[in-house]
């Protein structure tokens, strides 16, 4: 067995049947923003099954917080990432 080494933070983006229809763009936009901040050893992304919030898509888990975020459009994801920061600098 090998340890391998991973980032502090996942973003888990839902790939329901709902959420999939806008997954790869959130996915794409997410590495995107990850990369051009400097924090691609921070931060990773990664797609997760279905979560049964169909009603929120799409859907995003931010884990070690276990915070979940529905309804995320490409124009959230500053955001998103800037307060994952935040919370780094926190600790």
């Amino acid at each position: 067995m090998k340890k391998i080494e991973g980032a502090e933070k996942v973003i888990f983006i839902c790939e329901g049947k709902k959420c999939g229809r806008y997954s790869k763009e959130l996915r794409k936009a997410f590495k995107s923003a990850i990369k051009e901040a400097g924090l691609k050893k921070e931060i990773f992304v990664a797609r997760m099954g279905c979560s049964d919030n169909c009603k929120c898509a799409p859907v995003l888990c931010i884990q070690p917080e276990n915070e979940w975020v529905g309804e995320v459009k490409s124009k959230d994801i500053p955001d998103i990432i800037s307060k994952q920061t935040e919370n780094n600098n926190k600790q």
